[in-house]
C-alpha cells in the first residue's frame, strides 16, 4: 500500500465536513484508508496506530488539516488527495424549504423573529461569549453549546442572566429539552410530571430516557454546563433552574443530576430543594448527599430515574427491591461470563462517548474492582492516563474528550474513532470485557450499532466479551429495539442502563480478578 499526505497550512473546516470528505475518499476505489483531520499529538498518534503517519503528518501543527490516503499505488492515493481538495472547496447546499431570509446576526434574527425567546450558540469559543451576552441583552435565554469559553466569561455571563431572570446553560451544554422541543444532542421523549436540570448532558438523557421507558414524561429538561456547581460558579444555573422547576404547575417531581458539586454549592442546592413540597432527586454521582426534607439521594442515573418514577405514586420504597432483584441477575449472568474466558485475559476496557456515562462507570467500578481503573477523564488525577490513545491496566476512555474532538466530530456523530479503537483493544491479549454507550436521539448517528457491529465482532472472535447499554427511546430515529437488536446479533451483552452494564463488566472482571489471587497463593 502506499500512503500519500497533504498538508493545509492553517486551514479550518468543520468537523463535521472534515468526517465526510474522509468517508468519500474511503469509498474510492483502490483506496484501504483515510483520514481528514486537524494535526493534533492525539490525531497524530490516532493516525500511527492506523499506519497513515508520515513524516509530513508528524511535522504538522494543531493549525494544520492533514489529509492522509493509504492505496493500492501512487496514482490512487494521489487522485484521492486531489478528491479531496475539490471536496473541501465545495460550498454547502443551501437548505432547501427553509427560511427565504438568512439573517447574519443575531440582532437581526431577532428583529426577524420577535416571538423567539431562546438562543441557540454554537460558534468558536472565542466568539461565543460575545453572542452569548448580545443574546441576553436581547432577552433571550441561551443554550450555549460551544466550549472553551473561559471560567471568568461564564461566570459574568450567568450573573447576567440571573439578573434578567433568564437562563445561560453552558457553556458546553450539549442538551437541553424546553416545553418539549429538543436542543443538542436530545432525545424524543413525552411530555410529563419530572422536571430535570442537569450539569451534565449525557445524564440528563440517560435519566430521561429510563423514565420514559417506564412511561414517564418530561415537563423540561435544563442543562447548566459541567462547570456550573464549581465553588467559583456557585451553581448559579442549578439554582435558578430548580426554582423555575419548583414555581412550574406542570413540574411534580424534580431531578437533579451531576458530578459532585463543591461543598457550598451542595449546601445551597440542598436547602433550595428542601423548601419545595415536591419531591427532589438528587443524583451527586460518587458524592455524598446528606439527608434533608424532600429529598431522594440517589446513587445512580437508573436509581435516579426510578425514584423520579415512584415519587410519582408515594411507593420509592420499591427502588432498593428492584435494584437487589437486578444485582442478583448481573450476578447470575456475570459468572458464565468470566468461566468461559481463555488465555488468562482478566483487563477491562471502556470505550465511552458519553462524558458522564463514563464517570458513572468509574464510579460503580472503583467499589468492585480490586485494580484502579485509569482514565482520560479520571475520579481521581492519580489515575490520568499517561497516553490517551494508549490503555494501561482497567482503562475507560472518553471519547468525548477535547483532546480527541478538535479537528473530529463528536463520538455521538462520528463511530470512526471508536470502530479503530475496538479494533486496537482486540489485539489486546490482556483484555476480557469491552465496554461500550451508545447514546441515541437527534444529533445522534444514525446507525451507530450498525457501525460498530463489525468490529464488535471481530473482539468477540479475539475472545473479549462486550457489555454495552444503549441511551434512548422507541421514538428516537434509530429505534432503541433495532439497535438492540444489531449489538446482540453481534454477540453483545445488553443491559437496560449504563450502571447495569458497569455492574456486569466489573462483576465479571473482579471474579477473574479473584482468580488469579487464588492462583497466586
Amino acid at each position: 500500500m502506499n500512503v500519500q499526505t497533504l498538508i493545509k497550512t492553517s486551514e479550518y473546516h468543520d468537523s463535521v465536513k472534515l468526517m465526510l470528505v474522509a468517508r468519500e475518499l474511503s469509498r474510492l476505489a483502490g483506496v484501504r484508508d483515510a483520514a481528514v483531520v486537524m494535526g493534533t499529538e492525539a490525531n497524530k498518534s490516532l493516525l500511527e496506530q492506523s499506519g497513515l503517519l508520515s513524516a509530513q503528518a508528524q511535522a504538522a501543527t494543531p493549525n494544520d488539516l492533514v489529509l492522509v490516503v493509504s492505496a493500492q499505488d501512487q496514482e490512487v492515493a494521489q487522485a484521492a488527495l486531489k478528491t479531496a481538495e475539490a471536496l473541501l472547496a465545495r460550498r454547502a447546499e443551501p437548505a432547501s424549504g427553509g427560511l427565504d431570509f438568512r439573517p447574519r446576526t443575531l440582532r437581526s434574527a431577532v428583529k426577524a423573529q420577535p416571538e423567539a425567546n431562546v438562543a441557540v450558540i454554537s460558534v468558536t469559543g472565542r466568539f461565543a461569549a460575545d453572542e452569548a451576552r448580545h443574546a441576553l441583552s436581547e432577552g433571550l435565554h441561551v443554550l450555549l453549546f460551544s466550549d472553551n469559553v473561559s471560567l471568568e466569561d461564564e461566570i459574568s455571563l450567568k450573573r447576567m442572566a440571573h439578573e434578567k431572570g433568564l437562563l445561560l446553560m453552558g457553556p458546553g451544554a450539549g442538551t437541553a429539552i424546553l416545553n418539549g422541543v429538543a436542543l443538542g444532542f436530545a432525545n424524543r421523549l413525552p411530555r410529563g410530571p419530572v422536571g430535570v436540570v442537569s450539569a451534565a448532558g449525557t445524564g440528563l438523557q440517560e435519566v430521561t430516557t429510563l423514565l420514559a421507558r417506564q412511561g414517564v414524561g418530561l415537563s423540561q429538561g435544563i442543562g447548566t454546563g459541567g462547570r456550573d456547581l464549581r465553588e467559583d460558579v456557585g451553581g448559579i444555573m442549578m439554582l435558578d433552574g430548580l426554582k423555575a422547576l419548583q414555581e412550574d404547575p406542570e413540574t411534580r417531581v424534580i431531578l437533579l443530576v451531576s458530578k459532585p458539586p463543591a461543598a457550598s454549592v451542595t449546601t445551597r442546592i440542598l436547602e433550595q430543594a428542601s423548601t419545595s413540597k415536591k419531591p427532589t432527586v438528587v443524583c451527586f454521582l460518587g458524592g455524598k448527599v446528606p439527608t434533608a426534607p424532600g429529598i431522594l439521594p440517589a446513587r445512580t442515573l437508573q436509581e435516579a430515574a426510578l425514584l423520579a418514577a415512584t415519587a410519582l405514586t408515594g411507593e420509592t420504597g420499591k427502588v432498593q427491591e428492584i435494584l437487589d432483584r437486578q444485582m442478583q441477575d448481573l450476578q447470575a449472568r456475570s459468572q458464565p461470563l468470566a468461566e468461559a474466558m481463555r488465555g488468562g485475559r482478566t483487563r477491562l476496557r471502556g470505550l465511552f462517548s458519553g462524558g458522564t456515562l463514563a464517570y458513572e462507570a468509574q464510579v460503580i467500578w472503583r467499589d468492585l474492582l480490586a485494580e484502579p481503573v485509569f482514565s482520560n477523564a479520571p475520579l481521581d488525577a492519580v489515575h490520568q492516563m499517561s497516553d490517551s490513545t494508549r490503555s494501561q491496566g482497567h482503562t475507560i476512555v472518553d471519547l468525548g474528550e477535547e483532546e480527541f474532538t478538535v479537528g473530529r466530530p463528536h463520538p455521538m456523530i462520528d463511530q470512526d474513532l471508536r470502530t479503530r479503537r475496538i479494533l486496537q483493544e482486540a489485539q489486546d491479549s490482556e483484555v476480557a470485557v469491552l465496554v461500550l454507550d451508545l447514546v441515541l436521539g437527534h444529533g445522534a448517528h444514525p446507525d451507530p450499532a450498525g457501525e460498530l457491529s463489525e468490529a464488535i465482532r471481530k473482539a468477540r472472535e479475539a475472545g473479549i466479551a462486550v457489555v454495552a447499554s444503549v441511551t434512548g427511546t422507541e421514538q428516537d430515529p434509530q429505534a432503541l429495539a433495532r439497535q438492540t437488536r444489531i449489538l446482540r446479533d453481534a454477540g453483545v451483552e445488553v443491559c437496560e442502563s449504563n450502571a447495569a452494564a458497569a455492574q456486569l463488566a466489573g462483576l465479571v472482571v473482579a471474579r477473574l480478578e479473584q482468580v488469579v489471587v487464588a492462583k497466586g497463593r
